[in-house]
């Protein structure tokens, strides 16, 4: 995600700054090389070298002849964006008012002169962040370009943002915008048909592809509207579903004002009548009698017929099949759905990846396909990629 991505981190004095050695070992995992400049406030809550451990990087504790401040964050400057986290009440009103009087302020102000990305990550107590010069320091620096990852606000304090927040906010600010001003709905995850009010029927799907993707269309630059049944995320509009139908009835609600849609959900082939009251357990044999679900990509295409969509299509091969038969029948269904719902492109893979981290899909086009083998966060970033080709 931040592969080749040079971070200032700028840490002032605010008690998140014992979160700063994870956020670095974070940065350094998702692929950024980090370099740390500290305030004096924020060396006396965690020491420098324990900084400096977490980045494999000296630490600026103060600035001198070496011009440090310029060296990360010049013109020329090694820098390709400053996370300012945590940044205190303090340093925010001084970073409003353009006063220079610590290595970190210092640095944000040469970072704004070079037009450097600033992501600023506040963290104090909730009064503090309440104040109104405080407020008004966030609402300039916001005017400036300035991009805020706001604070979990929990037992009277503004606390630091967690660290997947923050990396995915400093993607964004690294991250070519191509999908910037795009409205992009992602349906991700399994549905679930209740059979009684206890009783479930649904599938092996866990969302890790769906979240990927839609968190790498948001990184460039994309509104997101995740519909699943899962958490809700800050970086995008959530809609929260555990039928088929209530998929449906989400993605409908939303596809009048969106650019794209990707089905990237496994939806339910089939639903159930479901009783009002639990079915008894025992040993009597119990008949479902199932019914099959509306067609999402169908529904949506017949109602916006020009509306780009990307399909997703699972399929399950018998343990004999060998690799070549496995492709042969993904590309094959593939093409079925692509030409029955006229489709941008089709995410194919082996169902036998659910639930793993890593996936082996194909990217089927009406005349082509390409294999892709790696993880669902890099394959979640190739498909936004590819989508932005598409728009």
């Amino acid at each position: 995600m931040l592969k080749g991505v040079n971070v200032a981190l700028g840490v002032s004095g605010s008690i998140g700054a014992v979160k700063t050695v994870e956020l670095a070992h974070e940065l350094r995992r998702q692929g950024a090389s980090v370099r740390a400049v500290m305030t004096s406030a924020a060396t006396g809550i965690i020491h420098p070298w324990s900084v400096q451990f977490a980045t494999n990087n000296p630490v600026v504790t103060e600035l001198t002849g070496a011009i440090e401040h310029v060296e990360l964050c010049g013109t020329d400057g090694w820098a390709d964006v400053l996370l300012l986290a945590p940044v205190t009440a303090n340093t925010l009103g001084k970073l409003a008012a353009s006063i220079d009087d610590t290595p970190v302020t210092t640095t944000a102000t040469t970072a704004f002169g070079s037009d450097i990305p600033i992501v600023a990550v506040p963290a104090m107590h909730e009064p503090m962040y309440d104040h109104p010069g405080v407020l008004e320091s966030i609402e300039k620096l916001e005017s400036w370009g300035v991009q805020f990852v706001d604070p979990r606000v929990e037992e009277g304090k503004a606390k630091i943002a967690e660290e997947q927040r923050i990396v995915t906010e400093v993607a964004r600010a690294t991250t070519p915008d191509s999908l910037a001003g795009r409205t992009v709905i992602i349906t991700s995850g399994a549905t679930t048909e209740s059979i009684d009010p206890i009783r479930t029927l649904s599938n092996r799907a866990s969302g890790q592809t769906g979240r990927a993707v839609a968190r790498a269309c948001y990184i460039r630059g994309a509104n997101v509207v995740l519909v699943h049944d899962g958490p809700d995320y800050p970086w995008a509009t959530v809609e929260q579903v555990e039928s088929a139908a209530e998929m449906i009835a989400a993605v409908t609600a939303h596809a009048e004002s969106a650019d794209a849609l990707i089905s990237a959900a496994a939806i339910s082939d089939y639903t159930v009548e479901t009783a009002t009251e639990k079915i008894r357990s025992g040993q009597e044999t119990l008949t479902l009698t199932l019914e099959p679900t509306a067609k999402l990509i169908d529904t949506v295409r017949d109602t916006h017929p020009n509306l780009p969509i990307v399909g997703f299509k699972a399929e399950a091969p018998g343990v004999a099949a060998d690799e070549e038969t496995t492709s042969e029948a993904l590309v094959t269904q593939a093409r079925r759905i692509m030409d029955r719902a006229d489709l941008s492109f089709v995410v194919a893979n082996d169902a036998r990846v659910m639930g793993a981290d890593t996936t082996s899909t194909l990217f089927v086009y009406p005349d082509s396909f390409e294999p892709f083998d790696g993880s669902k966060a890099a394959l979640g970033a190739e498909i936004a990629t590819r989508l932005a080709t598409e728009l």
